[in-house]
């Protein structure tokens, strides 16, 4: 099974409940018992920048420098403790840093130590019962070059259901490797904490604007083609992987909104799916598919790169060294 070994878990400092590590330490239970000839080893990571720093440039180098060294120390002996209570046997290590963007300590730790899964919480606005994504959240799905697992607040019972957002239909590489990559990953998952594994994927309506200027085209064949050509890829794409047929959902719609529907209909405690990591313009402009899925699922997600995706952060650090 090819699955975590090298886990790096975003603490927050506003809450005890550090729903990640709790997550984190659960899957690495879970891995280690069906590999335990190699045991996975989790990094609790916390950024720590104090900005009144900002308003000692009067000190010398050697007093700001004792100043950032004692917050440092200060936030180890917190975040040890946080891991003492946890009672687990798990490998677990702490790693406090100095910086005052997080998003870039966190991609500079998994580049550096090649972590290949990072698990962060999400916070949940307690009046409107909805998650609120932090700008730190957006800038690790868009950047991070390895999958990022984010935690709400759904449990992961046996025999839950875990839901794969595919793009089948598509003859794109790019397309056809991701949803090959987010198909295994589920499997895995699936199998590693005993759920059942579904598809889903949505195709596009009949454009309206051909409708109305084309007075001869027909909408429902044309409807029926398109559901007809990715319920015939998706049955391809299933049974290659040995999926029940059962188990798949082709929808016609928005991918955000039949994913959503898709996931509340299963009860899916898992959406797993494909983000291709925008950013800059086109990221403001565009948007991303993924992001708008995360933005509306009350359940955790986990989003893949594609194979050969490089983080806008990894040629920075590349020239520094």
């Amino acid at each position: 099974m090819d699955m975590y070994q090298n886990i790096l878990v975003v603490i927050d400092p506003t809450t005890e409940d550090q729903k990640a590590l709790k997550r984190a330490i659960e899957l690495a239970e879970k891995i280690n018992t069906a590999r335990p000839e190699q045991q996975v080893n989790i990094t609790a990571f916390f950024s720590v920048f104090d900005f009144s720093y900002e308003m000692t440039t009067f000190l010398s180098s050697g007093e700001r420098g004792s100043m950032r060294k004692m917050v440092i120390n200060e936030n180890e002996s917190w975040l040890d403790d946080i891991i003492s209570a946890t009672n687990s046997q798990v490998n677990i290590h702490s790693k406090v840093v100095w910086h005052n963007r997080p998003f870039e300590a966190i991609i500079r730790q998994v580049i550096e130590k090649n972590h290949d899964l990072v698990i962060k919480g999400t916070h949940q606005h307690d009046k409107f019962k909805s998650v609120i994504f932090t700008p730190t959240d957006w800038h690790i799905l868009r950047k991070c070059p390895c999958p990022v697992l984010l935690v709400k607040d759904h449990e992961w019972p046996e025999q839950g259901n875990i839901l794969a957002a595919l793009h089948v239909g598509s003859d794109e590489e790019e397309h056809l490797s991701l949803n090959n990559t987010i198909t295994k990953q589920a499997k895995n998952i699936a199998q590693l904490i005993t759920a059942n594994l579904h598809l889903v994927n949505s195709y596009p309506g009949t454009p309206v604007n051909i409708a109305i200027e084309i007075p001869e085209f027909d909408a429902s064949e044309y409807n029926n083609a398109m559901q007809a050509h990715h319920k015939e890829a998706m049955n391809k794409h299933a049974t290659n992987f040995g999926i029940e047929l059962s188990h798949t959902f082709v929808e016609e719609g928005l991918p955000e909104t039949v994913i959503e529907q898709t996931a509340l209909k299963i009860d899916a405690e898992l959406v797993i799916l494909g983000t291709v990591g925008r950013t800059g313009i086109s990221a403001a402009l565009i948007g991303n598919t993924a992001e708008h899925v995360i933005d509306q699922l009350n359940c955790d997600v986990l989003a893949l790169k594609p194979d050969g995706f490089i983080s806008p952060l990894a040629e920075g650090l590349l020239a520094q060294e």
